[in-house]
């Protein structure tokens, strides 16, 4: 997932912001970005539909792998919608000024028991009415394909002070750091 530097502030910046991730480092950078957002924008018709589908979803999990794992009911929208187009746009977002992650992926449904059990909290039971061992609760595993992210270097104190700086010396010290996530 290039992203052209033409024109941006990272020509102007003394620091280097791009750090591109790989294996174990990327499913890590996921996987901290994922746990802060708590939930995503999952969007599903990529390639058959138009519009495109968009809801809000809570993340149960990046496991080692990088895959990203959600519950739903069978009968939803968005399984019918994956069982036609498997294409998957995940869209988080940690904080107001960092932790972004853009991730395409190819969705999976799927009915593992054991993996409903090691997800399951009780919180879920809002939205599964008949508990862990209902029938109608299935999993989707987005197992992604492209990523790239948007962050911090150090944190949001030291973020706001070098953005403060940069207005007084009129030099640009952003404390960003972005890059492709190549999960595989």
């Amino acid at each position: 997932m290039a992203t052209s530097q033409e024109g941006s502030t990272n020509n102007t910046q003394e620091e280097d912001n791009i750090q591109d991730l790989g294996g174990k480092e990327a499913v890590e950078k996921l996987r901290d970005l994922a746990e802060k957002a708590e939930s995503c924008f999952f969007c599903t018709s990529i390639k058959t539909g138009v519009p495109l589908s968009v809801r809000p979803m809570a993340i149960q999990q990046v496991d080692d792998e990088g895959n990203i794992w959600f519950m739903s009911l069978k009968d939803s929208h968005k399984n019918d919608e994956i069982s036609s187009d498997p294409f998957t746009h995940l869209l988080f977002q940690a904080g107001a000024h960092s932790g972004f992650v853009n991730i395409y992926g190819i969705s999976e449904i799927s009915r593992d028991q054991a993996k409903i059990d090691e997800l399951w909290t009780p919180l879920l039971k809002t939205w599964f009415q008949g508990g862990k061992d209902d029938p109608d609760i299935t999993l989707i595993k987005v197992i992604p394909s492209e990523g790239y992210y948007w962050d911090n270097k150090n944190g949001t104190a030291v973020a706001f002070l070098k953005m403060a700086a940069s207005v007084i010396t009129g030099k640009t010290m952003d404390d960003s750091v972005e890059g492709t996530l190549n999960i595989d």
